[in-house]
């Protein structure tokens, strides 16, 4: 039977919206080239972040955040969500201005979730901080899930409620004949109403097909994590102005992030280490974390992530085609808003207006005029 919605995509993203659609009664397939969940929102470090926002994510971020608290119990599955709280260090005072600043700016928005840590707060949180560090932010309500875990779990849901999953289907060409969206794969043809790009990494060639041109690009962020250590560090750890992101997991490992990226080979759907990288992330870890000289790196990999110019999403309808919506473009920070995305893009897929201003999220942004 031909579905009412075709999704393009099996990440956080398009099994989030499977599930919303599925769960208003819509028929849905999902697409995807590979299997559920093996890119981007598999393998990427898991941070559940309202903390550190660009303003217009903000609302959907607390949104999102809410539906984190009891995600588990939604889709009655183990996330591995925990609320550990997020604090991003300021390694001296010139860090300090800008968390004064940031928060002055947040207040007069009318967001308040972002906390200012004196020195002292900091050691009382994280007495293994380097002595230079003179002080930090704090958002109470951050943690971070386990994505491979998560991602799956709203597939799960999905499928409970009636939804389909089509893995290892390479999306061909695809065109709008009638009312009807054809997609050619290399398991046959699909067709649908209505059409969602959550093509991740390949979503730019997606557009493109559906008929808008968005400059994306892609890259490979890597992680790495150690063996065990001795419990040192509860909450998950930023910096503000340095490119340093850890947490401690409850059996000890420590997994290190900090954005710096390796080198993508999307068309053969690989990714290769950048080692100086790596290496330069390690240092950094320690000199904000003296404990870190002591740890052992167990393993390292990386993910194939989509880029937009401004590090913000595209989210909603195509402008050159009717009945097409896009969910891409995350840039290394969407795995939080995956919630809440699924929400907003459901909603928009059944003609529903959104609460949210995804102005700052069109498609077409980087071809408009400010004049």
């Amino acid at each position: 039977m031909k579905p009412e919605v075709l999704i393009i995509g099996g990440g956080i993203q398009g099994c989030s919206t499977a599930y919303h659609l599925a769960k208003q009664g819509v028929s849905v397939t999902v697409l995807e080239k590979d299997w559920v969940s093996r890119h981007a929102s598999g393998v990427n470090a898991g941070g559940v972040r309202l903390l550190g926002r660009h303003v217009a994510e903000v609302p959907l971020s607390k949104a999102s955040m809410q539906r984190w608290q009891q995600l588990d119990d939604e889709l009655d599955a183990d996330t591995g969500f925990r609320r550990r709280s997020l604090i991003n260090i300021a390694a001296d005072e010139a860090d300090m201005q800008t968390l004064q600043t940031r928060q002055q700016q947040m207040h007069e928005l009318g967001f308040f979730h972002e906390q200012i840590l004196d020195q002292r707060e900091l050691r009382e949180r994280l007495p293994q901080v380097a002595e230079h560090c003179v002080g930090g932010v704090v958002s109470e309500q951050d943690g971070y899930a386990i994505p491979y875990q998560s991602t799956n779990a709203f597939r799960h849901a999905a499928v409970r409620l009636g939804a389909r999953f089509v893995e290892g289907c390479q999306v061909q060409s695809l065109r709008q004949v009638g009312g009807s969206w054809l997609v050619e794969t290399n398991q046959g043809r699909f067709e649908a109403g209505r059409l969602l790009n959550c093509a991740g990494a390949w979503a730019d060639k997606v557009s493109v097909m559906i008929g808008d041109n968005v400059p994306m690009s892609y890259s490979a962020p890597m992680l790495m994590i150690t063996t065990r250590m001795p419990h040192f560090a509860t909450p998950v750890v930023g910096a503000v102005s340095r490119p340093l992101s850890f947490k401690q997991f409850e059996n000890g490992t420590v997994l290190i992030g900090g954005g710096a990226k390796g080198f993508a080979d999307r068309d053969n759907n690989r990714t290769r280490l950048d080692y100086a990288k790596l290496a330069a992330g390690a240092r950094n870890a320690t000199e904000f974390f003296p404990i870190m000289k002591t740890a052992s790196v167990n393993r390292m990999w990386a993910g194939l992530e989509a880029y937009l110019p401004d590090n913000l999403p595209v989210l909603g309808a195509a402008v050159n085609a009717a009945n097409a919506w896009h969910a891409f473009g995350f840039s290394a920070h969407g795995f939080q808003l995956g919630p809440i995305v699924g929400e907003i893009m459901a909603g928009l897929i059944t003609g529903n207006e959104s609460r949210f201003d995804l102005t700052p999220f069109r498609v077409d942004r980087f071809e408009r005029k400010v004049l």
